[in-house]
């Protein structure tokens, strides 16, 4: 399964939104080629962050993970505390303190960067897609379940 294979199920979820950066929109030139999903029932970017990223290089602030190769690409999903914990086997702060490889391919890892936060890392997903799949619906759920917790502006007055 390669990224648009990802992405065609992220449109199965309700809801989503995914932006595709490219040349010649407002992008930074360093998102080109990634994808970004959001939960969006009203179709707007939300001023929240994604629940799940896709990215194909490495980006300049984060520990490279060999994105510089033709069709290699790492999936980042915000994953359930619970979910984190039972792929990594450990806390998200405990885990940002153990030695995870990110080059290696189809193996979970904290993200490089925002592992802290529960993200979840994998290369090129292959016999770990299922668990991928199955950890982007709980992401999606979460990020839904967010969203409907949001006080809104209807009752001021």
């Amino acid at each position: 399964m390669d990224m648009d294979d990802i992405i065609n199920h992220a449109k199965t979820l309700d809801a989503v939104l995914i932006l595709q950066p490219q040349p010649g929109d407002t992008s930074p030139e360093v998102s080109w080629g990634d994808a970004f999903i959001y939960y969006a029932p009203d179709g707007v970017i939300p001023a929240t962050q994604p629940f799940a990223t896709i990215v194909t290089k490495d980006y300049p602030d984060e520990p490279p993970s060999g994105l510089d190769q033709p069709g290699t690409f790492r999936l980042n999903i915000a994953a359930p505390k619970a979910d984190f914990a039972r792929v990594i086997g450990s806390s998200p702060r405990d885990a940002m303190n153990a030695n995870h490889d990110a080059h290696l391919r189809d193996t979970w890892f904290p993200h490089p960067v925002y592992g802290r936060a529960g993200w979840l890392s994998v290369v090129n997903p292959d016999t770990t897609l299922p668990e991928a799949l199955s950890l982007l619906g709980a992401a999606h759920k979460a990020a839904r379940d967010r969203h409907q917790r949001r006080p809104t502006n209807n009752n001021a007055g």
